[in-house]
């Protein structure tokens, strides 16, 4: 996730560019940095960190003078980027905008690009000369090897060769006054000023300068100049696209339109899994984890017992990482809340693999559990979001959950992330243990790939059933949520979302445990949450269900679509898309999200910034 801007008009480039990642911000900080023109002469500057690095190293060429000083003052047209690592370290050979061995083409990338090595190693042996550690390079050179004049015709043809998620613009000293940018399935939009354009990643970059939009759809090339826009598809055929007028302000605009954060990450989902999973599963039979740095395969199938820790919500994703590692890889697996697992002077040592899973890599108590297991010769793995932070200092080997910034306290995109991360370890390690056939992985890898095109399905549909379940129970002062095998962990994680932004009272049980008292707790209508997707304990669920609807409970099933007979259980049904029944959390929580989420808002709270919550627990 990060964030791009472009510019062509009349006006000074280079402060309007800045202006532009200074709203675009919240969508990176490892890295920023632009690229301006002005006679065909193209300068560029990147810096490590947030903004005001990047302004301190053009106010420090500005001072020098000489000719770079002279372009950025002239240039009226340019890219800029600020980077949300995900490929290769926080460094400025790594910063954006890249560019081709000539330095002709500069580009801007947000994305992934799944066929970057094979089309690296094709370049390299063509002359290309590569000067970072990204994916995004491979743009600039690949469109430099189609250009030919035409700027719109080169970025078609290296369009079409690439393979991944991606929206990127370029910028050619062969095409002075022009930008071209293009998308697959990341977004970009375009503004329109009066002789003027511009390239976002989100309205929020120009929101300033113009109201009149331009939306790019997946597939799509757009070539900007003074006088206006030029859309084609991938083949070249144009396209003819509306301008929009957009009334939102500043802060909506920053919220992508959305009314808060919490509800744009949520809807961020799809997008940030498909960020996550991309160029692990390239292969149909199964995962490779290359960017795990210097945990080998030997490590990992050496490893007698996972042992996973973490607090809260990467608690339990790595509840469903035991369910799914002891499923598909046949591991034993225990899960330990870091703070409990610090004190308790665990035996743990040199055959074991500890995983530590924490959003923001700095959570204090789940640091300490890594540090205790290390120094007892445990290999540990740490899964985080965040590049550079503690938790990649203090493992073996890191995988990145590649979710981006996370605004609202509240865990949504990020959960979901750790929980897809947590499945490619399982899938990894069945195939080191053999565990699995080809057949299976096939399918499983298949359907893992499949699940951001479901997840996008399910959140423009689901909404209206949620809204009116929250309109019934937003008064109650007590939820129940119960579930079975991996079901279990998605209950406690809606469970926890309800308590953190609603303030409501909640319970999450194995639904077998149920007799063993919490069923004292029910009363007429008290609000029961079942999480009962298609699995081999489906039938034990319902039983449950039965049992607290005998009791007066209002039931609230998360269903797998085409089951019908959840209804005859059940007083008001979600049902989610249908895949394999081991993966079905990555679908089940999602509307235990919005029903948080709606519970929430209809009590008029904060839910970005919950009473008592910090996003980071750096402390004890």
């Amino acid at each position: 996730m990060c964030g791009i801007v472009g510019y062509v008009g009349r006006r000074p480039a280079q402060e309007l560019l800045l202006a532009g990642l200074a709203r675009l911000e919240y969508r990176g900080y490892d890295s920023a940095g632009l690229s301006v023109m002005a006679d065909g002469e193209i300068d560029s500057v990147r810096a490590v960190g947030n903004l005001a690095n990047l302004r301190a190293a053009i106010d420090e060429r500005t001072a020098h003078g000489g000719a770079v000083a002279t372009v950025a003052a002239a240039a009226t047209i340019g890219i800029g980027h600020t980077r949300w690592a995900t490929h290769g370290r926080v460094n400025e050979d790594n910063a954006h905008p890249h560019f081709d061995t000539a330095e002709r083409v500069h580009v801007v990338v947000n994305g992934i690009v799944e066929n970057y090595l094979a089309l690296r190693e094709r370049l390299r042996a063509d002359g290309a000369v590569f000067t970072s550690e990204t994916d995004a390079e491979v743009i600039a050179h690949l469109v430099a090897s189609h250009l030919d004049g035409d700027l719109a015709a080169a970025v078609r043809g290296a369009f079409n060769e690439l393979e991944g998620h991606f929206a990127f613009v370029a910028m050619s000293s062969d095409a002075p006054d022009v930008l071209v940018g293009a998308r697959k399935e990341c977004p970009l939009v375009v503004g329109i000023g009066v002789d003027e354009a511009f390239f976002g990643s989100a309205v929020t970059a120009f929101l300033g300068q113009t109201r009149r939009v331009q939306y790019v759809e997946n597939g799509e090339i757009v070539e900007l100049g003074p006088e206006g826009t030029r859309f084609t598809t991938a083949d070249g055929r144009h396209v003819d696209r509306q301008v929009s007028l957009i009334d939102w302000d500043e802060d909506t605009a920053e919220k992508g339109g959305y009314e808060t954060f919490m509800l744009k990450e949520i809807h961020e989902q799809a997008d940030a899994l498909a960020e996550t999973i991309a160029d692990r599963t390239v292969r149909t039979d199964g995962v490779d984890l290359d960017d795990l740095g210097a945990l080998t395969d030997d490590q990992l199938v050496g490893a007698r017992r996972v042992v996973i820790v973490a607090c809260g919500t990467s608690y339990h994703a790595g509840l469903i990482g035991r369910y799914a590692i002891e499923e598909l890889a046949r591991v034993p697996v225990e899960v330990e809340i870091a703070s409990e697992y610090r004190y308790r002077n665990p035996i743990v040592g040199p055959d074991d693999l500890v995983i530590g899973i924490t959003q923001s890599g700095e959570t204090a108590d789940t640091l300490a559990a890594m540090r205790i297991a290390r120094e007892r010769g445990a290999t540990v793995l740490a899964i985080t979001n965040i590049m550079g932070s503690q938790a990649t200092r203090e493992a073996d080997g890191v995988l990145y959950t590649r979710a981006g910034l996370e605004v609202s306290v509240a865990a949504t995109k990020t959960f979901l992330c750790q929980v897809a991360v947590m499945y490619l370890v399982a899938l990894r390690l069945a195939e080191l243990h053999g565990t699995l056939d080809v057949a299976r992985r096939t399918q499983l890898v298949r359907e893992l790939k499949s699940m951001p095109r479901l997840i996008e399905g399910l959140l423009q549909g689901v909404e209206p059933e949620i809204k009116a379940i929250a309109d019934r129970h937003w008064k109650d002062g007590f939820f129940l949520y119960l579930g079975r095998h991996v079901g279990l962990p998605v209950a406690h994680e809606g469970a926890l979302k309800l308590k953190e932004v609603s303030y409501i009272s909640t319970d999450a049980y194995a639904a077998g445990e149920m007799k063993h008292g919490p069923i004292a707790l029910l009363s007429e209508s008290t609000p029961v949450v079942t999480v009962a997707t298609n699995s081999p304990v489906l039938d034990k669920v319902v039983s449950n269900m039965q049992e607290v609807r005998a009791r007066g409970a209002h039931v609230i099933a998360v269903a797998t679509e085409g089951n019908l007979d959840i209804g005859e259980h059940a007083d008001s049904v979600v049902r989610v898309p249908r895949t394999d029944w081991i993966l079905q959390p990555l679908l089940a929580v999602i509307p235990l999200q919005l029903l948080a989420y709606r519970i929430a808002r209809r009590r008029g709270l904060n839910v970005d910034q919950p009473r008592n919550l910090a996003k980071t627990v750096t402390v004890e």
